[in-house]
């Protein structure tokens, strides 16, 4: 056995070496706690008759309500405590329930306090029988739910006003949008043009951007381009390499000159840590005096353009090793050249068309040149209208297989008969 140090410091076991007096005061302590744990718990006891007559309840829950004992037991049921809203639930659900389950339990409802205002709490009730198996009496635990009231609804305040920025957010990113692209296709006399915008995301500004303007002697500009990523980052390198294009183009319209003019601008302006770059296919229209246009096409590490003609023949017009635009200084332009006659269709594209894949296929199951092609070869021949109505409906086609924003651009010479 220890010995109880000089100081008397009382680090005995407990019950060994105590005087009467204390044996007989912790033996009253641990009389007193159980009714002492009911009236002064953290949580609200009541006890009620079968029909909701309260019978017991205990001091937290009064001092909860603002009530005196005798206010509330034989007198009162626990539907009185209740709101409006909480009584009519009570009786349509809550009652029916408890009937049938036995027990029923974290119910969201309103008290109503003496001073007017209310309680939230969860309520857990569970109904008492006899030796007999037969219901005397129910017992329900009510815990405090105001900081939990109050956290759902801040919670809720945040996603409404989540919800609103979104929206907002998705008003500019879409007027962004429109700034991006031009809002009307100009007439050029004796060329048919359609075109068509697909937005993967309403909730980003795409990167993806074409025009087509006028130039001096009778020449026409044109071009159809895709920046990297997507955001307020890529709507600033699209609007710069839009407006550069279109300023380049009548300083000087060669298309080389033109893209290495954009390339030049890019490098420049984007050459730290954080470098922008774009696929540009840039062209310059010329009316030819047998008829038709003379088109000549420059790119920029961009996609090759399609080429359905009259005879319903279809290809690529390949612009091997053009460079991205933006990436080095000194970035190679290929080019091609070409004559549109009548009834033959040009479409340019970017690469959210034969990156997309089929709504039922796998994430490497991309659409790819390949179909693209066979899909032109059943279009040919065709108008660029037929033709951009053909591909929006193959986009939609893929549903949410469509990653990226898609833009395509179509030319074409209107047909003799």
């Amino acid at each position: 056995m220890c010995e109880r140090g000089d100081g008397g410091s009382g680090d005995q076991p407990l019950g060994e070496e105590r005087s009467e007096d204390d044996r007989a005061a912790f033996a009253t302590l641990l009389e007193d706690s159980a009714e002492d744990l009911y009236e002064n718990a953290p949580c609200g006891y009541l006890s009620t008759l079968l029909d909701g007559t309260i019978v017991k309840i205990n001091t937290t829950l009064l001092d909860w309500l603002g009530h005196t004992r005798d206010e509330l037991v034989s007198r009162r049921t626990f539907a009185d405590l209740l709101s409006v809203g909480g009584r009519l639930y009570h009786e349509t659900h809550f009652a029916p329930l408890l009937r049938m389950q036995g027990e029923i339990s974290g119910i969201a409802l309103d008290l109503r306090t003496t001073d007017g205002g209310r309680l939230p709490v969860l309520v857990t009730s569970t109904v008492k029988t006899g030796s007999d198996g037969q219901p005397l009496l129910i017992r329900t635990t009510l815990f405090d739910a105001r900081d939990r009231r109050a956290y759902e609804t801040e919670l809720l305040r945040a996603r409404a006003q989540a919800e609103r920025e979104r929206e907002e957010l998705q008003r500019l990113n879409a007027t962004l949008q429109q700034t991006l692209l031009p809002p009307a296709l100009v007439e050029v006399p004796g060329l048919d043009v359609a075109a068509h915008y697909h937005i993967a995301s309403t909730d980003k500004v795409g990167g993806d951007f074409y025009d087509l303007f006028p130039l001096t002697d009778g020449t026409w500009g044109l071009f159809l381009g895709d920046v990297c990523g997507k955001g307020a980052a890529a709507a600033a390198i699209t609007s710069l390499a839009r407006y550069t294009l279109r300023a380049a183009a009548v300083y000087h319209p060669d298309p080389v000159a033109v893209l290495s003019n954009l390339n030049t601008v890019l490098t420049h302006e984007y050459n730290g840590q954080d470098p922008r770059f774009c696929t540009v296919i840039f062209g310059l229209l010329t009316p030819a005096e047998q008829g038709g246009f003379h088109v000549t096409l420059a790119s920029g590490g961009h996609p090759p353009a399609l080429l359905m003609r009259a005879d319903a023949s279809t290809r690529y017009l390949p612009t091997p090793g053009g460079q991205l635009i933006g990436v080095l200084p000194d970035a190679h332009i290929a080019t091609t050249t070409l004559h549109l006659e009548a009834g033959d269709t040009l479409l340019l594209h970017t690469d959210g068309l034969t990156e997309a894949r089929a709504a039922s296929g796998s994430r490497n199951d991309r659409y790819g040149d390949e179909a693209l092609l066979d899909f032109a070869r059943a279009l040919a021949p065709t108008t660029p209208s037929r033709a951009v109505a053909a591909i929006r409906d193959l986009l939609d086609s893929f549903g949410a297989g469509v990653d990226d924003d898609t833009a395509v651009l179509a030319i074409g010479v209107p047909s003799d008969s």
